[in-house]
């Protein structure tokens, strides 16, 4: 048994098809090759080759968003200060100074001085981080743009603006992967107090970079009247590190419960808060304690966990519906 299809039916079938976009595009290709020269078609299929060559390698969606999640990672590390010696003469036998010993000749007033240069310097680098991922953004948009044009002759008249776009694009891209790294601080006067030295070490400032502190979101659960709390960084550091866990009712509703909070420091990543009530809501927050070298310390992770609800209040449920003694 044969079926016949006939009428607009057929017509439907062939544009739903994806031979028939095929079709449509190879059509709308070769009417674009009409409008030009064949010298003038060859250049323009290789520029556009070089155009989409650019944005699918040097200015990919996916390369933007792996950027874009490590400038969002950047705002939210903390930043310190690392005072190191520099190295010593080739033939000099003393040995190096540590950084500790070199604390103590240091100037606390220059020091600070220093400090708030480094928390100037990190404040403006990571400004300038922003401002510099929404030029690439940007630029990928209106070179996308440009490369679905469907007139070639605009394309190859403004080719010369093109190259010094992606000229541009390019520095943009090298300057934003150099300044992906905390820099050296610029030290304009001598740090060190050169009294009751012998020898005066040469130092070196740089800002370095900690990453921030997390809660573990699966292992931080709320019981009936108290938390367990654990928390990590994504890089372990050598040393062990002190943190500041900070704990707070949420919606007190009298005056003893405004004194459910406080500030607990912890020398380990896990801790366990008492004493709470049930059936309420608390919100924890965690960071590194504050040492001497920080400049910057602009996010700290936080977390709100609703304690279990207590045994319901009155009598016992065993002794309902009996009668006592008289």
């Amino acid at each position: 048994m044969n079926f016949q299809v006939t009428g607009l039916g057929l017509d439907k079938m062939k544009l739903d098809s994806p031979q028939s976009f095929l079709d449509q595009e190879e059509a709308e290709e070769a009417e674009d090759q009409q409008l030009l020269e064949p010298e003038a078609w060859r250049t323009y299929v290789e520029r556009r080759h070089t155009l989409r060559e650019f944005l699918t390698s040097d200015l990919s969606p996916h390369l933007l968003k792996r950027h874009h999640a490590r400038v969002e990672l950047l705002g939210k590390c903390s930043y310190h200060i690392e005072v190191l010696p520099k190295h010593l003469a080739l033939g000099d036998q003393n040995p190096l100074v540590l950084p500790s010993a070199v604390f103590q000749l240091i100037d606390p007033w220059k020091f600070q001085r220093m400090k708030k240069l480094g928390t100037a310097q990190t404040k403006i680098q990571l400004l300038l981080l922003g401002d510099l991922l929404e030029q690439l953004d940007r630029g990928r948009s209106e070179l996308d743009a440009l490369l679905e044009s469907p007139d070639p002759r605009p394309f190859l008249a403004g080719w010369g603006l093109v190259e010094r776009r992606l000229a541009d694009l390019s520095a943009v891209m090298d300057s934003f992967l150099a300044m992906m790294v905390p820099g050296r601080l610029h030290i304009k006067h001598h740090l060190l107090s050169d009294a009751g030295a012998a020898k005066v070490p040469h130092i070196r400032l740089t800002l370095s970079a900690k990453m921030p502190v997390l809660f573990d979101r699966k292992e931080s659960v709320a019981h009936q009247d108290w938390a367990s709390l654990r928390w990590f960084a994504a890089i372990q550091p050598a040393v062990v590190e002190q943190f500041e866990l900070r704990f707070k009712l949420l919606e007190p509703r009298t005056q003893q419960e405004r004194t459910q909070c406080g500030t607990l420091r912890v020398a380990a990543c896990a801790f366990s808060v008492r004493n709470l009530l049930p059936n309420r809501s608390y919100k924890f927050t965690v960071k590194r304690v504050e040492s001497c070298t920080l400049v910057y310390e602009p996010w700290r992770d936080s977390l709100t966990l609703q304690t279990r609800p207590g045994p319901p209040e009155g009598p016992a449920p065993s002794r309902l519906g009996k009668l006592g003694a008289p």
